[in-house]
């Protein structure tokens, strides 16, 4: 077998060749493509059903210290409206959601005043006492927010709430041995403290990076600013009558708005918003495998046609001195398995290369075992079967045909 495979070097070279970087792109590929689907697949921690966020603008009315108390006045005022509305089970302000493409703020947590090093990094949700219920969130312990713990401030002014709730990643994150409720934690700086009253079930911070994904806090604050957001809840299976509806009604109470063509959007739009470039790149990257696996496989059938024509006289010889059917098509299945063995093995430290270029570049994990082995066994499985047409036309050849060639 080998001696015969001497004899076409050439031919060998290339499938070798071919077989070993087709293996380095699909093996990288396919964890490539597999971090996305994890990623897309990834609980937000909301009950998605029936959401739908509303961004609005204030015309003519300035976020000046003379129109706070307007301004909250306004906010409190559609809250009203929103709730009131009968396809409308709940409504909150919020300044972000998970997943939304916005702005989000973010800032330390400290357990001491004044760290240097900050203990976690998380994101700030700003609402109301609605806010559990409207985004579908558990309190895991403690307590929700009152009326009265809610604030109204300027945009952007974070401060040091008097009191918040974290969830229960970002809890266990600062208070391992479960006794976080009751404890006190400085945001982003603050001096003075802020006690933690309630833990929350999961919550995906606004961006989709995997480092502190579920580090969350709500804190008890609207902001009076010229926009404004309201998570609304739609009660089940009215969620596209709520979103024609709020929009003529909060006209309704107030004409000094602008509420855009998206300013309206249902919570299953912004995750697609929000993964539509991890899509992209997952179906790339299918598409990029797909054609290398049918080129490579091309490539294999037909060299192993080309080799059964030029081993006709070779084979029927073969069968006359007593070779059977089966004997023909294992000689040419195993030479195909030398050849792939071969590509296979420059193609695992070609995929593991490939791979570390990938982390040096861009932030990626180190490639895992079983994406390799995976990748071999589709190698195997893809270049037998390519092998096995051909090689089924090889075991027809009848060795009077041999012996009349001579």
């Amino acid at each position: 077998m080998i001696s015969a495979l001497r004899k076409h070097k050439a031919g060998v070279a290339l499938i070798v060749l071919q077989v070993a970087l087709t293996l380095a792109i699909v093996c990288n590929a396919i964890f490539i493509i597999g971090t996305r689907i994890e990623r897309i697949a990834r609980p937000t921690g909301l009950d998605e059903a029936d959401l739908f966020l509303i961004t609005q603008q204030w015309v003519g009315l300035g976020a000046s210290a003379d129109n706070m108390e307007r301004l909250d006045a306004m906010q409190r005022e559609d809250l009203a409206t929103l709730r009131g509305l009968p396809e409308v089970a709940s409504a909150t302000p919020i300044s972000s959601l998970p997943l939304l493409d916005s702005a989000a703020w973010n800032g330390a947590v400290d357990l001491r005043p004044v760290q240097s090093n900050a203990s976690a990094k998380a994101n700030f949700y700003f609402a109301d006492e609605a806010a559990l219920p409207t985004l579908g969130l558990r309190l895991l312990a403690g307590r929700n927010f009152e009326a009265g713990d809610v604030q109204h401030k300027p945009f952007g002014d974070v401060g040091a709430p008097a009191i918040v709730i974290v969830s229960k990643d970002l809890a266990d994150r600062l208070f391992p041995d479960g006794d976080a409720v009751g404890k006190s934690v400085y945001l982003d700086g603050n001096a003075a403290p802020s006690r933690i009253v309630g833990i929350t079930s999961r919550l995906q911070t606004p961006g989709i990076n995997d480092y502190g994904a579920y580090y969350s806090v709500l804190v008890p604050s609207r902001f009076n600013s010229t926009f404004s957001r309201y998570a609304v809840r739609a009660k089940p299976g009215q969620r596209d009558a709520a979103m024609r509806a709020v929009s003529a009604a909060l006209y309704r109470v107030n004409g000094q708005r602008v509420i855009a063509d998206d300013g309206i959007r249902s919570y299953t739009d912004i995750r697609q918003q929000a993964y539509r470039a991890d899509i992209g790149m997952a179906l790339l990257m299918c598409g990029v495998s797909l054609i290398l696996l049918c080129v490579t496989a091309a490539g294999i059938f037909g060299l192993t046609s080309f080799w059964v024509d030029q081993r006709r006289r070779q084979i029927g010889v073969r069968r006359a001195l007593g070779a059977r059917r089966r004997d023909v098509l294992s000689y040419f299945q195993l030479e195909n398995l030398l050849i792939v063995g071969t590509g296979a093995m420059a193609g695992v430290a070609l995929a593991i290369a490939l791979n570390l270029l990938l982390i040096s570049r861009y932030e990626m994990a180190r490639l895992p075992v079983v994406h390799v082995l995976l990748g071999v066994l589709l190698m195997v499985c893809l270049s037998q079967l390519s092998t096995f047409i051909p090689a089924r036309r090889a075991v027809k050849v009848e060795p009077a045909s041999a012996i009349r060639s001579m």
